[in-house]
């Protein structure tokens, strides 16, 4: 096991991941780095789909990192998540633990297991009012011009694709002097759930979620101040949850469009992991419909058969 810097967890969503981690950073006495761009941000639980309950096992309370330490607004980024990373990751080993990341964020993952070397892209006032008038699909054809579009979260919102093409033209014109980030070492495990068990989780979740105050969540978060046009930025729950709030979409609109959103979503996310794997990574798949026992069992030999 020492071999190992790290244990990496992904999978879509609805697959099961996050209870996966958690019974295996309780198996290995550990704790767990979070690799999910928006748990990074507090009071969006529901939305986000924390399931803070499943790092409890056995009545442990599995520590947890990255999760709730922005406030909700904030336009937190893959250079902050890098850092962020990286202190946790070190806070850990510096244990003698073996740390557990976890998520379903490809970018993210990918970012701290490659060792991308990013810098921080500072706003362009003046790119920004140039873009200001432009359309979502116009944006989108510019954004085009600089980069593969792989992920397509980039062009959900005006706002979004304006970020995207303004990181872009950073990179362009001034390329980074890039910082140093430890190359990592790390058992990749990925959660494999078949597209019907997915679509079937996925559907039953959102409608727990709702039923659990999701659309409180929402509304509660514009009454702290945050502007709709900011939790829209977030996409998936809380750009449909807030049209619904703002009175843009019936509840029936909401739930269905949202509900197709997040199946798309899922396959984008998987998309991205078969991805790394033609870019390099091994990634050793499991059954989602394995034991949660099973799979530990599995990821320990997994870590035996390590040279």
């Amino acid at each position: 096991m020492a071999n190992y810097d790290l244990i990496t967890i992904l999978g879509p969503t609805a697959s099961g991941k996050t209870p996966l981690a958690a019974a295996l950073a309780y198996k290995l006495d550990t704790e767990i780095i979070s690799g999910d761009s928006r748990q990074v941000y507090r009071r969006m639980d529901l939305g986000t789909g924390k399931d803070l309950a499943d790092y409890t096992v056995n009545g442990t309370r599995i520590p947890y990192h990255l999760i709730d330490i922005v406030e909700p607004g904030y336009k937190y980024n893959v250079f902050e998540y890098q850092r962020d990373f990286l202190a946790a990751y070190e806070e850990i080993k510096q244990k003698e633990k073996l740390p557990v990341l976890c998520g379903g964020t490809g970018m993210y993952l990918e970012s701290v297991l490659k060792g991308y070397r990013l810098l921080p892209v500072p706003e362009n006032l003046g790119l920004r009012a140039s873009l200001a008038d432009r359309s979502l699909e116009e944006l989108t054809q510019m954004l085009a011009a600089y980069k593969t579009l792989h992920n397509s979260t980039d062009v959900d919102t005006v706002k979004r694709a304006i970020r995207a093409i303004e990181i872009e033209e950073y990179y362009r014109q001034q390329p980074p002097e890039y910082r140093e980030f430890p190359q990592l070492d790390s058992l990749i495990i990925g959660v494999d759930i078949d597209r019907e068990f997915r679509r079937e989780k996925i559907s039953r979740r959102l409608k727990q979620r709702l039923d659990d105050g999701m659309v409180d969540e929402v509304k509660a978060l514009m009454e702290c101040g945050i502007a709709a046009d900011d939790l829209i930025y977030y996409g998936l729950e809380y750009k449909y949850l807030t049209l619904y709030a703002i009175g843009q979409l019936s509840y029936n609109e909401m739930f269905h469009q949202l509900e197709i959103a997040i199946h798309q979503f899922a396959k984008r996310q998987m998309t991205w992991f078969r991805g790394m794997e033609r870019r390099g990574f091994t990634i050793h798949w499991l059954d989602a419909r394995q034991s949660t026992d099973e799979k530990v069992q599995k990821i320990m030999e997994l870590l035996d058969t390590k040279n």
